[in-house]
């Protein structure tokens, strides 16, 4: 199929974009790397009257360490952020996961302001942002908004960014020293998206793991926080037996990729992988 007929709008500051966003209103698609978007368009997915193209924004665009925080551009392309050292030293969970990202061509072009923008359950940045605690940085022409990761998703492809808004930067707390992490994804080919996956952080302590956040993705309608790992304490003889409550606990989508029974044993099978690198290292309890 083809694409519908739609305006274009070639954005040279964040000015042209909100004028834009007022005249079209929910009418209107941001354009930044397209690579969900086109071929959204092509199957007639998406019918907007105008699409508003804001590469030219330069400020939009950057990678900056500041106050203990990485402060990433909405319009980053996906390959900078793979090549980065700063994401490598400090996001060392973005630096692995970007990896999984789709291919070298679609991450040269992608963008990771539009990976969280586009809201796919399966896709790995969203997973990313909320394991991190990440906050989303949204502006209007009312001022700015900031969101945190974990309620920015609202279901599959549908977030609380309003149609007025755009997406400027993304901000992650910076890696500590004491900082655990893991990821693992299924998939049928590598680059391809998740079937299941987990994204997972916490903070290492004389005593053993505090602050677990454990984020199970291309499950349900957006990436889940699992409440049920956040309120135990993860020991060596616990970690099959929170894998099985964490899986117990979700309610996968049927779809062609597998049915919810073969989803959640999948997603037992990664959280317990993911459980058994952040406690690597620690001696047996």
């Amino acid at each position: 199929m083809k694409a519908p007929t739609f305006k274009y709008l070639r954005a040279e500051s964040r000015d042209e974009a909100y004028a834009a966003f007022t005249e079209y209103g929910d009418e209107g698609l941001v354009l930044a790397g397209g690579q969900s978007l086109m071929p959204m368009l092509n199957m007639r997915l998406a019918q907007p009257a105008v699409l508003v193209d804001i590469n030219p924004i330069s400020e939009l665009s950057g990678i900056l360490l500041r106050d203990q925080q990485l402060h990433i551009g909405a319009t980053t392309r996906h390959v900078e952020v793979e090549n980065s050292m700063l994401v490598a030293a400090e996001l060392p969970l973005i630096g692995c996961a970007i990896k999984h990202v789709a291919h070298r061509g679609i991450r040269n072009r992608g963008t990771f302001g539009g990976s969280l923008a586009h809201a796919d359950p399966a896709a790995e940045m969203p997973a990313c942002a909320v394991a991190l605690d990440a906050t989303l940085i949204l502006q209007s022409r009312a001022g700015e908004r900031r969101v945190k990761a974990a309620d920015f998703f609202l279901g599959v492809m549908s977030t609380d960014r309003r149609s007025d808004e755009l997406i400027t930067g993304i901000e992650l707390p910076a890696q500590m020293s004491t900082d655990a992490w893991s990821f693992h994804e299924l998939s049928r080919r590598h680059g391809d998206f998740a079937l299941v996956g987990v994204a997972a952080t916490a903070q290492r302590r004389s005593i053993g793991l505090d602050g677990l956040r454990l984020v199970v993705f291309g499950c349900e309608e957006r990436p889940k926080v699992s409440k049920i790992a956040a309120s135990m304490s993860l020991s060596r003889k616990d970690v099959a037996e929170l894998a099985t409550a964490v899986a117990d606990d979700l309610d996968p989508m049927s779809d062609l990729e597998g049915d919810a029974k073969t989803k959640r044993i999948q997603a037992r099978t990664l959280v317990e992988r993911s459980l058994e690198d952040l406690l690597g290292g620690w001696p047996n309890d």
